[in-house]
């Protein structure tokens, strides 16, 4: 009947599940805001992307430790240069006994010893060197896939003197300093030749420019025989104008190159401070190491012979200095 409030069903009971909730409009607001974007697959720890980006971290972690290893143990030093690695049973024991430093000596796990590697022993216990046991991929990452042959030793960059240091070795001796200037020569056995040559004939000091030449590097140290350990090696940005300083601190400078203006058996100037300049076998000495020469001496030679290697030709001058300041002592 039309009116009639109290038809069934026409008001729902006091407590129906199915009643009215407070903030219903709330809730549906809440499930249609947004999530923000999709997270990467290796932020998502169910994702197989994760568990390869967790694994990666660990080996990243676990070659830190291992020797040899940037900033590990064993990790060349920064600054002057980077650190050489000799690699092979032959090569280290050589460098050893030329006594080129080292930071680090490192043999591969269950290596087979010989004679070779029981010196090798020997020397590094004798010189309290630190010693390593690396992995074989270890030492292929060491030496960057060098034949090791098991064993390996990173060499730490040279120590360069300046100038003056090599003018006060030779007044710490009460001589007259006898320098050897190196110009256009890039070969480092060559300035290892001549770092023995001036070993053995007195030499204060060896002055090589830093750029475009050789340096003191694992190979120079070991065709010095040991010498590298004793003469100093100074390093000059401008040698023609480094050459000029010392002409000021009172040093001749005689420079060797083909068609000089004297013999070397007349070298002048051999018993009062020089520096002899030695050029390269092909270029010879440059145009401004040349002009800052005082003289040029040259080593007469065969005819057949189109030239001497700076090496040699330094030994020979250095011989004759050495022996004119025997003669007048």
């Amino acid at each position: 009947m039309a009116g009639n409030s109290k038809r069934a069903g026409a008001v729902r009971k006091a407590g129906s599940k199915k009643g009215a909730q407070v903030g219903t409009g709330g809730h549906s607001r809440k499930a249609l805001r947004g999530k923000g974007p999709t997270p990467k697959a290796e932020d998502r720890t169910y994702h197989p992307a994760h568990q390869r980006k967790i694994a990666a971290e660990k080996r990243a972690a676990t070659a830190q430790r291992r020797p040899g290893a940037p900033g590990g143990r064993g990790a060349g030093r920064k600054g002057a240069g980077a650190a050489e690695v000799v690699a092979g049973r032959n090569s280290v024991l050589e460098a050893l006994r030329a006594e080129m430093p080292a930071e680090g000596i490192y043999l591969a796990s269950r290596l087979e010893s010989d004679d070779r590697t029981q010196e090798i022993l020997e020397i590094a216990h004798e010189r309290s060197l630190p010693m390593f046991e690396a992995s074989r991929l270890d030492l292929d990452r060491i030496t960057d896939g060098a034949v090791h042959q098991g064993v390996a030793m990173k060499v730490p960059p040279y120590d360069y003197r300046d100038t003056e240091d090599l003018l006060d070795v030779a007044a710490a001796a009460g001589e007259p300093p006898l320098i050897v200037a190196l110009d256009n020569v890039t070969d480092p056995r060559n300035l290892g030749a001549v770092l023995r040559s001036g070993g053995a004939f007195g030499a204060h000091g060896v002055l090589v420019p830093e750029r475009r030449a050789a340096g003191v590097t694992a190979s120079a140290w070991k065709v010095s025989a040991g010498a590298a350990a004793r003469v100093p090696v100074a390093r000059a940005t401008n040698l023609a104008r480094e050459l000029a300083e010392l002409k000021k601190a009172g040093c001749f400078v005689v420079g060797l190159d083909a068609g000089g203006d004297m013999p070397v058996g007349e070298l002048a100037y051999a018993t009062d401070p020089l520096v002899l300049v030695v050029g390269s076998e092909g270029k010879g000495l440059s145009r401004l190491v040349r002009e800052a020469c005082d003289a040029i001496v040259s080593i007469p030679i065969a005819a057949t012979t189109e030239s001497l290697n700076a090496a040699v030709a330094a030994g020979i001058t250095l011989y004759e200095v050495a022996r004119q300041r025997s003669a007048a002592s």
